[in-house]
C-alpha cells in the first residue's frame, strides 16, 4: 500500500506544479509618458555616448581622477554593498520556491538496576529525514521571489545612477578648480594693478600734486579687490577639498599642476531622441523596475487570501541496539490551510499593495518629466554658455585692443599712468568674465552628459 502511494506521488506533484502556474499579479504596462519627439534646443542625432565620456574633454588629469573616484569613492563602495544585500534578500525570498529538507538523529542508553535480579542495559539509535514543500497554487511565493529579484535589479540600477552622479561631480568639481585657479590668477594681476595705482597716487599726494580724496578712493578699490581674491581663494580651497573627498581621499591631499581651462576640449554631444531617456538613464530603469516589482507584490497580497497546500514526507530508521533488527517508518502527509476570517488584514494588504503600485506609477511619470526637464535645461545651458563665451571672446579682443592703444599713448606721453592701469583693469575684468563663461560651458556639457544618462548602457 505504501509503495503504491509513493508511485502516485510524482503524479500528484506534477498536478500541483501545473496549478502553481497560476499568478494573481496584474499584467504590467508601462505608464503613458508625455515625452516629445524632438528636443526644443537641439536636433536629435543618433549616436551612443561612450562609457568613458569624460575622455572627450582631453584632460589626462581628469581621466586619472575619474578612474580613482570610480574605484575609491566611498559612496560608490557603499552602493556596491547595497546591491549585494539586495541580491541576498532575493536569494532568501527564492528559497520558498524549493522544498525544505531536514535531518534528525539521536542515541540513548539506559541502565536499570533493580533491587533484585540482573542489571539491564538498553541502547536505542534513531535517524530520520524530513522533507516539506508548499505548493505555490496561486503564485504567492513566485511573485514574492520575483519582487525581491526585481528589487535587487533596481538596486543595481540605482548604483549605476549613483556612479553617474559621482562621475558628474568629479568632472564639475575639476572644471571648477581649474576655473577658480584661472580667475585667481586674473584677480592677483588686477590687485597688483590697483596697488600700483595706489602707490603712484600716494607719491603724488606726498608731492602735493594730488588730493587725499583720490588716495582714499583708490585704497577702497584695493580693499575691494583683496576681498574678491580672498573669496576666490576660499572657493578654490573648498572645491579642491570636495574633489579629494570624491576620489576617496582626505581634504588637502589632491595636487595637480599644469592644468588649465585653455587645454580642455568641449565636445559636441549627440542627444538622441527624448524618449530614449527611459532606457538611457539608469534612474528611470530603476523606477520602472520597482514599479514592476510592485505589480508582483499585488500578486503576493492577493494570493494570501486563498488556501495554501503543503506536502510533507519523512523517513525514519530506529535501532533498538547494536546488531539488533531495525525498524523503518515512511510517512506522507498533506495539509490545507484556508483563511476564513482575518478582520480585514488580507484585504488591507491588497489595498496597500495596490496603492503602492499607483504611487510608483505617479513617481515614474514624474521622473520621466524631470528627466526631460533636465535634458532641456542642459541643452539650453550649453547653448547659452556658447553664446555668452562667444560674446565675451569679442569683449576680450576689444579690451586687449583698447589696452594696446592706451599703452602706446602712454609710451608717447599723451596719457597718464592711471589711465593705462584703468585700461588694464578693464582688460582683466573681461578676461575674468570669459573664464567664467568657459567654465559655464564645461559645466553645461557635463550636465548634458548626466541628463542623457552618461555612458551607461543597461
Amino acid at each position: 500500500m505504501r509503495n503504491a502511494t509513493l508511485r502516485k506521488l510524482p503524479v500528484t506533484l506534477v498536478a500541483a506544479l501545473l496549478l502553481s502556474a497560476c499568478s494573481l499579479a496584474p499584467d504590467y504596462t508601462r505608464p503613458e509618458t508625455a515625452l516629445p519627439a524632438q528636443w526644443s534646443e537641439s536636433k536629435a542625432e543618433q549616436a551612443a555616448i561612450a562609457a568613458d565620456w569624460w575622455t572627450n574633454f582631453s584632460s589626462p588629469t581628469l581621466d586619472a581622477l575619474m578612474l580613482t573616484a570610480l574605484e575609491s569613492n566611498h559612496d560608490l563602495r557603499a552602493g556596491i554593498e547595497r546591491v549585494a544585500q539586495a541580491r541576498a534578500t532575493a536569494k532568501i525570498a527564492g528559497a520558498d520556491l524549493l522544498p525544505t529538507v531536514g535531518a534528525t538523529g539521536g542515541a540513548s542508553k539506559t541502565r536499570t538496576n533493580p533491587a533484585s535480579g540482573n542489571t539491564e542495559t538498553a541502547t536505542s539509535l534513531r535517524a530520520g529525514l524530513d522533507a516539506s514543500y508548499e505548493l505555490d497554487l496561486f503564485g504567492g511565493n513566485r511573485n514574492s521571489a520575483r519582487s525581491a529579484a526585481l528589487g535587487a535589479e533596481a538596486t543595481g540600477y540605482e548604483e549605476d545612477a549613483l556612479r553617474l552622479v559621482v562621475m558628474g561631480d568629479v568632472a564639475r568639481t575639476y572644471f571648477t578648480v581649474l576655473g577658480l585657479r584661472e580667475r585667481l590668477t586674473i584677480a592677483n594681476t588686477n590687485l597688483d594693478s590697483a596697488r600700483e595705482i595706489q602707490r603712484i597716487i600716494g607719491a603724488q599726494v606726498r608731492a602735493g600734486s594730488e588730493s587725499d580724496l583720490e588716495l582714499v578712493r583708490q585704497s577702497s578699490v584695493v580693499s575691494t579687490r583683496e576681498a574678491t581674491r580672498a573669496g576666490l581663494e576660499q572657493q578654490l580651497t573648498a572645491a579642491e577639498n570636495a574633489l579629494a573627498v570624491l576620489i576617496g581621499r582626505a581634504p588637502q591631499t589632491v595636487e595637480f599642476e599644469g592644468a588649465s581651462l585653455k587645454g580642455l576640449t568641449i565636445p559636441n554631444i549627440a542627444t538622441g531622441q527624448p524618449a530614449e531617456l527611459l532606457q538611457r538613464r539608469p534612474d528611470m530603469r530603476a523606477a520602472e523596475t520597482r514599479l514592476i516589482a510592485a505589480n508582483a507584490d499585488i500578486g503576493v497580497a492577493r494570493a494570501a487570501m486563498f488556501p495554501s497546500l503543503s506536502l510533507g514526507t519523512g523517513a525514519a530508521l530506529s535501532l533498538p541496539g547494536f546488531g539488533d533488527p531495525s525498524t523503518t517508518v515512511l510517512s506522507l502527509a498533506g495539509s490545507l490551510v484556508a483563511p476564513l476570517f482575518q478582520g480585514g488584514r488580507l484585504e488591507g494588504g491588497v489595498d496597500r499593495a495596490t496603492a503602492r503600485q499607483r504611487e510608483l506609477t505617479e513617481l515614474y511619470v514624474g521622473s520621466a518629466l524631470t528627466a526631460l526637464q533636465e535634458g532641456e535645461d542642459a541643452l539650453a545651458g550649453v547653448k547659452a554658455a556658447w553664446t555668452r563665451e562667444s560674446a565675451l571672446s569679442d569683449a576680450v579682443s576689444n579690451a586687449n585692443r583698447a589696452y594696446n592703444i592706451t599703452r602706446a599713448r602712454y609710451d608717447a606721453g599723451t596719457i597718464d599712468f592711471q589711465t593705462l592701469l584703468d585700461a588694464q583693469s578693464e582688460k582683466l575684468s573681461a578676461e575674468d568674465s570669459l573664464a567664467q563663461a568657459k567654465l559655464d560651458r564645461l559645466l553645461s556639457a557635463a550636465d548634458l552628459y548626466m541628463a542623457l544618462g552618461g555612458g551607461w548602457e543597461g
